[in-house]
């Protein structure tokens, strides 16, 4: 591992990758062992290997997988959900599943055809729809602590993303955790400082069986491009994306990016579906549906 001067074995790989976990949870404050805390799992080797090193740590953790319904029968989404169920089958864990398409009638390729959210919709009606029922499940079985499998290359890819756009606001939210707020469930990212290649060794050497294929709508996306341009950083200059990320979060510490007391308060209860929004009426999500016709 250049980006760390450090080369290791693979016994003391799988004890370092926990310990460095178990470290970032305590120096970030994400949560204790007296919390319960919820992983959002797809499949992938990075949610599926974060459950197992959660597990082996000894945290009260149990998982949730969103079935999308993308793919034919047995495509992508069929495939993501057996390793989900494999996985908390093997280690005896609690897996909560919901199914897109018997819970809203539509699976999440459909809803996206028939929305208005232009270029990437299908990206885009992903991401709300996983947001709005991760929350929702955390409140209602009442967890502390929602975690997804967030990796480093993830994390400096939105950060690169969104300083070249100067989105500020997406800048101000961008954090190893978001403290709860009414309504909304605590949230942390225990894998934001691991790079990409780090977590694949971990699920292979641990001998975790992930979903290897990539989302077909992931193809083309302006995340795996900012993903390629960092890679030709880091090649030549191995820790320079973390050094990116980590200088990120200095300067957020030393009040670079401060969110204004009126935007952090300005939320109110979804007159249709309870969740907290900034939106007059009703939030994005249900807004969603009612520009589809035949739905709400």
């Amino acid at each position: 591992m250049r980006q760390h001067k450090l080369a290791l074995c693979k016994h003391h790989f799988l004890e370092w990758i926990p310990a460095q976990t178990e470290r970032f949870i305590k120096k970030y404050e994400m949560f204790t062992r007296y919390q319960k805390i919820l992983v959002a799992v797809s499949g992938g080797k990075d949610s599926l290997s974060l459950w197992d090193i959660l597990i082996k740590l000894g945290y009260q953790v149990d998982g949730l997988y969103i079935g999308l319904g993308i793919g034919d029968e047995g495509g992508y989404s069929d495939l993501s959900r057996q390793m989900c169920e494999n996985f908390s089958r093997e280690r005896g864990q609690k897996l909560h599943i919901i199914d897109i398409k018997r819970k809203y009638g539509e699976t999440l390729p459909q809803i996206a055809q028939r929305t208005r959210r232009g270029k990437n919709k299908a990206c885009s009606v992903c991401g709300l729809t996983k947001r709005h029922v991760m929350n929702q499940v955390s409140k209602n079985f009442n967890y502390d602590v929602l975690v997804t499998g967030h990796n480093l290359d993830d994390e400096a890819a939105v950060l690169f993303g969104n300083t070249l756009h100067w989105a500020g606001d997406f800048m101000i939210r961008q954090a190893p955790v978001l403290p709860a707020t009414p309504g909304f469930t605590r949230k942390a990212k225990p894998l934001c400082r691991f790079y990409e290649k780090e977590m694949a060794a971990y699920a292979i050497l641990s001998g975790i069986e992930y979903i290897y294929e990539e989302c077909p709508y992931s193809i083309g996306s302006t995340s795996i491009y900012y993903k390629q341009q960092l890679n030709r950083l880091e090649h030549n200059n191995p820790g320079e994306k973390l050094r990116f990320y980590l200088h990120f979060l200095k300067a957020k510490e030393s009040g670079l990016f401060v969110l204004p007391d009126e935007i952090s308060q300005d939320l109110h209860e979804c007159s249709n579906c309870g969740q907290p929004t900034s939106a007059d009426g009703i939030c994005s999500f249900c807004r969603m549906f009612d520009q589809i016709e035949g739905m709400i």
